[in-house]
């Protein structure tokens, strides 16, 4: 009792504090989380360097490692950001954040502090657990993030944030026609929203290639990827997928094309005392794979979402079970959207197979949905969007600089400009940048606003 007064006290302390914030704008200074790895001052792939290699404090707001939204790696220790104040106003001028804290599951969509299925969270005290991840957060991670929102899920305030690779390891055939993969027996689907952090494409992915992916598991055996990078081929295998065939007194169950022997296995705390089951989504951590089978390290529930009465959750999944808006999963999840807002695309293309974010209460272990967007159609695509707030950093050309630690390309003939040009562009300046595409790592803009 004493620990949830105390919790209480403090998240009222912080609503208080960010009601009195008064809306955005202001230089926003650097989230720095209190655990930082690596040596201080040097750089990776998030940080920001100048022409002269040097790290470019002038301006970006996320320092080598520390992640978007100051969101680091931990390394098997929580990491919390500091108290600093980003500028992104997120829960001021009288969103109606509210104090339920409320589950949110789906990719990393931008920065500012950070984006999770469009929803904007403050991160000023979130604490992390970011695995399988040197430079921490980034776009296109799979994540859940635990704290209040506002009725229209566009805004809240992030408490936890839990983020780890969902698939790990050799390419052992690639379907370019498809946009698709097999990794582990798992057929690994992509989509305008993948984030392609050290390739062009799904072209430039060899068979036999070691890659981690984040992603959102589908129908059993098949995941939506992420979020996409290359790994050295010693790197341990992870796999994601849905429960079946379960065999608790071998001990074994199956993961899409693969079974897994989980004898000797360490198995994670389940949520609300639930057993391993048929349809439990899983991650599974293994030492190596070998044809047809894993043997497991660890066993974890897959970013579990509430089952309690008026719990609030908002998470990304492709559609299975269709049977109408009424009845359908997402993550596996019962969802009824009957009487759900639907934007993104015309009802009638909602069906198996289609990416969607749904909001809403829990009632009845089901999901009644006050909200749903789509956000691809197979065949037919979707609205892929990214966004980042802050301020330049590593400013070298209007088609090289980094926001929030991301490297941006704003030098398209298409990119508009808006309340400036890119002659205005330069470390310091505070932007709005907009853009569909990462590939290489680096976000395609599609606009640049000036604030």
């Amino acid at each position: 009792m004493m620990k949830n007064l105390l919790r209480n006290g403090v998240l009222s302390l912080m609503l208080g504090l960010l009601l009195s914030c008064g809306g955005g704008g202001g230089g926003g200074t650097a989230f720095v989380p209190l655990s930082t790895p690596g040596a201080a001052g040097s750089t990776g792939a998030a940080g920001s360097t100048g022409a002269a290699g040097s790290p470019s404090a002038a301006g970006d707001s996320s320092p080598a490692g520390n992640g978007i939204g100051g969101i680091a790696s931990d390394d098997g220790s929580s990491t919390t950001a500091s108290s600093g104040d980003d500028g992104s106003g997120v829960g001021s001028g009288g969103t109606g954040v509210s104090t339920a804290d409320a589950t949110g599951v789906g990719a990393v969509d931008g920065a500012g502090s950070i984006f999770v299925n469009g929803l904007r969270y403050d991160t000023r005290t979130a604490v992390g657990h970011v695995e399988d991840a040197p430079a921490g957060l980034q776009l296109g991670m799979s994540a859940q993030v635990i704290g209040p929102v506002n009725a229209d899920f566009t805004q809240g305030v992030a408490l936890r944030i839990e983020s780890a690779a969902d698939l790990r390891g050799a390419v052992t055939s690639v379907d370019p026609a498809q946009g698709s993969f097999v990794i582990l027996g798992t057929t690994v689907t992509t989509d305008e929203a993948t984030v392609w952090a050290d390739a062009a494409g799904l072209a430039a992915i060899p068979a036999g290639r070691v890659l981690q992916v984040w992603g959102l598991p589908a129908a059993p055996g098949v995941l939506r990827a992420t979020r996409v990078e290359q790994r050295d081929a010693s790197a341990a295998p992870i796999l994601t997928g849905t429960v079946q065939n379960l065999d608790a007194t071998r001990r074994i169950f199956s993961l899409g094309g693969l079974v897994v022997d989980y004898g000797g296995a360490v198995l994670g705390a389940s949520p609300d005392g639930r057993a391993l089951a048929n349809g439990t989504l899983v991650r599974v951590r293994a030492t190596a794979a070998s044809p047809g089978s894993l043997v497991a390290t660890l066993v974890q529930w897959w970013y579990p979402l509430p089952t309690a009465n008026a719990a609030t959750a908002q998470f990304a999944g492709i559609v299975t079970d269709f049977a109408g808006l009424g009845s359908l999963r997402a993550l596996g999840f019962p969802v009824d959207a009957s009487a759900a807002q639907v934007t993104g695309g015309p009802v009638g293309s909602i069906g198996n197979g289609v990416k969607v974010e749904v909001g809403g209460t829990i009632s009845g272990g089901v999901l009644r949905a006050t909200k749903l967007k789509i956000r691809h159609v197979p065949g037919t695509g979707g609205p892929a969007s990214f966004t980042l707030i802050g301020n330049v950093g590593g400013f070298n050309s209007s088609a090289d600089f980094r926001v929030k630690g991301q490297p941006v390309d704003a030098g398209g003939p298409e990119v508009v400009f808006i309340n400036g040009s890119a002659a205005n562009l330069r470390n310091g300046v505070r932007v709005n940048i907009g853009g569909t595409r990462v590939v290489d790592g680096v976000l395609k803009a599609g606009t640049v606003t000036f604030e």
